[in-house]
């Protein structure tokens, strides 16, 4: 038997100095859209300071999961520490649906027992939520396309200056023309986006702990290029995980004649898995047709 493995990593972290500065200026903004968000009455600055504190949350994890990435694997943690990311991003989406909850319940509230809301502020507020939001995100755009992590936090940001233009359209709506419900509507609104983001984190984190085949692979197609590799007459035993937010591990063992298999057959196949599958870590085992003793993860319903 043989076995190799292919250690292929991102194309290499953005500086810790542009997610400290993301975090900080974002956490910044979270504290002064709650304070006026509450002494102006307007729950919509509070669900949508909510939203940029999940942004914080978000950058502080892409910013451990570069330092993580970066870890030796040790004797107790052979692949590392790269799946603390995974549950970071797993506390992280339940902490986002637990906050938005509470903003929803006060909307309600506030829809029920209405209040004076001070339009000014919040279109005051909401424009300088989408010059934060906007030049956070301009931090990450340059390497969004090697990075998901990256890509997720890009795409994060600018939703969020979006987000606060719809803000302060609802405060332009209760400074000029006085319609005192459109805050707390507006509120429910943002936190329904929320929600749609928290709920589809909380899936691809609970997918990924459980190690499912992470969406962005097709694993049809990885068995289809396997079995139609020259000389290869079976492929069993074949799993794809996730081992962080931004790499994805293999195993699979090949029946293959030894006889028919060339010096650069393992790391030619790795390389593809890499190439066409964005996987870096393909470890391959090679089986001999006919052995005496059959592999006992051949079967399929083998774990």
């Amino acid at each position: 038997m043989s076995s190799m493995t292919q250690h292929e990593h991102s194309s290499g972290p953005v500086a810790g100095t542009r997610f400290a500065i993301g975090a900080g200026v974002n956490f910044a903004f979270v504290v002064i859209e709650v304070a006026f968000g509450v002494a102006s009455h307007s729950v919509a600055l509070v669900a949508d300071a909510a939203h940029n504190f999940g942004d914080v949350l978000g950058l502080l994890l892409a910013w451990i999961a570069t330092v993580l990435a970066r870890r030796i694997p040790s004797s107790t943690h052979t692949y590392g520490l790269r799946k603390a990311t995974l549950l970071a991003t797993l506390a992280n989406a339940v902490l986002l649906l637990v906050a938005v909850g509470g903003v929803v319940w006060e909307a309600i509230q506030r829809l029920r027992y209405p209040g004076p809301v001070q339009g000014a502020v919040v279109v005051v507020v909401a424009a300088a939520g989408v010059i934060v939001n906007g030049a956070s995100a301009l931090l990450f755009m340059r390497d969004r396309h090697h990075d998901t992590n990256i890509r997720a936090a890009f795409a994060h940001l600018a939703a969020d200056a979006l987000i606060a233009v719809c803000v302060g359209v609802a405060g332009a709506f209760v400074w000029f023309g006085g319609w005192q419900w459109i805050d707390p509507v507006t509120s429910i609104a943002v936190s329904a986006v929320i929600v749609a983001m928290a709920w589809s984190l909380l899936k691809d984190a609970v997918a990924s702990v459980i190690d499912a085949v992470p969406a962005h692979v097709d694993y049809g197609s990885v068995r289809e290029y396997l079995i139609q590799l020259p000389s290869v007459s079976e492929v069993h035993d074949l799993h794809i995980w996730r081992l962080s937010s931004t790499e994805t591990a293999l195993t699979a063992h090949l029946v293959v004649p030894w006889s028919s298999c060339a010096p650069t057959f393992l790391p030619d196949v790795c390389k593809q898995l890499h190439d066409r599958f964005d996987i870096e870590h393909s470890t391959l085992q090679i089986e001999a047709p006919g052995a005496a003793q059959p592999c006992a993860q051949a079967p399929e319903d083998t774990v």
